[in-house]
């Protein structure tokens, strides 16, 4: 009868075991600089001039300004390294993948009726990935604030009856587990790992208690926090664009985009507080996360001038729909006692929720060269307080949205590229700056790049090779309740891209 009665509050409790928060809304609200070499030589400065397939990408009417069909495929490089800061503990760490991030072709189709002012038509499907998550870093130090792990299970913990947050007898550490978690939700799972793990001390031996207290004393503790990842946001575009008279594109995508994201992250801590009865623990959470969505954008290029060019692009809202599926892990030891392991090997699987990331709008200049080069500028603007999770009636988000619109805010992006050719040999470089999401602007910083290329055109082929860089401080906060404490870290990430690209 009690595990009927479980059952049945568990379908009741359901929305409880949203976990998503504000860090969430960001990572997949976030682009990053990707595509082919020459687009990413001039840092993305693309908007008013098209002819490349990661330009259509940005502007849609970037295909319609192609003379004939053409083709790219792009090979990158990604090294990234961190510089973490936590307490008194200075660590770094880098990584370095390789990938195929960019692909596509585009069909121009060549009006020859001269009576009529539509010149060309041309229709495209490209693939970007458009944030790598690849990324890794190490933080380690001595926490003078007081601070432990045990926070973190007690602020779950207070307030929830024992017999929500423990297991039956007879019941195995899996079992019960599940049980809480199909129950009562996320919450109460976290209870159960810092009261089963002797973390946590109940006031009284009883079903009915809600007060606790932590078995670890006052003082320092050593913390190492680890943090690895891995996948990407990508775009698959289909476009079709349009050629008026002899000065006037005009194009529109519809996007499909995809994430892929698996996140793995460890504490560990020690103390030698002379009232703690736990000395050790170490706390393990995975995280994946799969997901779809549908976007789209309206854009034009005028040539006010045989040289000058201007470009407006509208990329819509992202209306993603997302899985996501986490694991637990933690062991403590007090003394020279054997380890206290609780290893569920549970897969906790979310129900899917919606995400509505920000719209953008971006105005672009160029100004050309004849055959001798260009210089260009894009600025954007997106509200990232405008990120909304859905439904929007349900209450955990609601609470959510409200502090995602009052911690986040407009932010505009600057980019500056330029392009010379000498022969069959083009030199490019480019600029960008991006402001940060967030209010405080420090949470996570300003966003400052750079990038140098080289192309060659054999005819019909051509090579491009591109570097570029981009730094970035944020603040990592270790978790989203009692310990709260946060990573101060500086990350640099470099890029050597190589795009083959021909007509057709």
């Amino acid at each position: 009868m009690k595990k009927l009665i479980l059952l049945f509050i568990g379908i009741l409790s359901m929305p409880l075991m949203y976990a998503q928060n504000i860090t969430d809304a960001l990572r997949y609200s976030q682009d990053e600089i990707q595509g082919t070499a020459r687009f990413r030589a001039l840092s993305g400065a693309f908007g008013a001039l098209g002819g490349d397939m990661s330009a259509v990408s940005l502007n849609p009417a970037g295909s319609a300004v192609f003379s004939s069909s053409h083709a790219s495929f792009t090979l990158s490089n990604l090294d990234s390294k961190n510089d973490t800061q936590y307490f008194n503990g200075f660590n770094s760490t880098s990584n370095s993948n390789f990938d195929i991030n960019q692909g596509g072709a585009s069909l121009v189709f060549v009006n020859h009726d001269t009576s009529s002012p539509w010149r060309k038509f041309a229709l495209s499907a490209a693939y970007d990935k458009t944030r790598n998550f690849d990324n890794n870093w190490f933080a380690a130090g001595t926490n003078t604030n007081n601070n432990s792990i045990d926070l973190y299970f007690y602020d779950y913990a207070n307030g929830l009856r024992l017999d929500q947050i423990s297991s039956f007898d007879g019941e195995t550490y899996s079992q019960a587990y599940s049980d809480i978690g199909n129950s009562y939700g996320f919450a109460n799972q976290q209870a159960f790992l810092g009261y089963e793990s002797y973390i946590l001390e109940p006031q009284s031996n009883d079903d009915a208690n809600t007060v606790y207290t932590s078995n670890l004393g006052d003082g320092t503790f050593d913390q190492q926090y680890t943090y690895a990842s891995t996948g990407y946001n990508g775009k698959i575009t289909f476009n079709a664009a349009f050629q008026y008279e002899d000065n006037l594109y005009l194009g529109v995508n519809l996007n499909s985009h995809l994430i892929n994201f698996d996140r793995f992250t460890q504490l560990y801590e020690t103390n030698s507080n002379s009232a703690s009865l736990i000395n050790e623990i170490n706390f393990e959470n995975t995280l994946s996360t799969t997901g779809s969505g549908f976007s789209f954008q309206l854009g034009g290029i005028m040539k006010l001038s045989p040289e000058f060019r201007i470009g407006l692009v509208y990329d819509s809202p992202t209306w993603y729909t997302i899985s996501e599926e986490t694991t637990q892990y933690i062991s403590t030891t007090s003394g020279t006692d054997n380890p206290v392991i609780i290893d569920p090997q549970i897969i906790n699987i979310y129900p899917d929720y919606k995400l509505q990331t920000p719209g953008k709008l971006t105005g672009s200049l160029a100004y050309v060269f004849g055959e001798q080069g260009l210089i260009s500028f894009d600025y954007s603007r997106k509200d990232y307080g405008a990120t909304k999770f859905k439904p929007t009636s349900d209450s955990y988000f609601a609470s959510q949205n409200n502090l995602i619109s009052s911690d986040l805010t407009e932010a505009s992006t600057y980019r500056f590229g330029g392009e010379y050719k000498y022969k069959q040999f083009s030199f490019r470089g480019g600029y960008r700056f991006e402001e940060s999401p967030y209010k405080d602007g420090v949470t996570v910083g300003d966003l400052n790049g750079y990038s140098l290329g080289l192309g060659y055109n054999f005819g019909n082929t051509r090579l491009d090779i591109t570097y570029d860089e981009a730094q970035r401080d944020s603040q990592y906060q270790l978790f989203n309740k009692g310990l709260i404490d946060k990573a101060n870290i500086n990350n640099k990430n470099s890029n050597v891209t190589i795009t083959l690209s021909f007509n057709i």
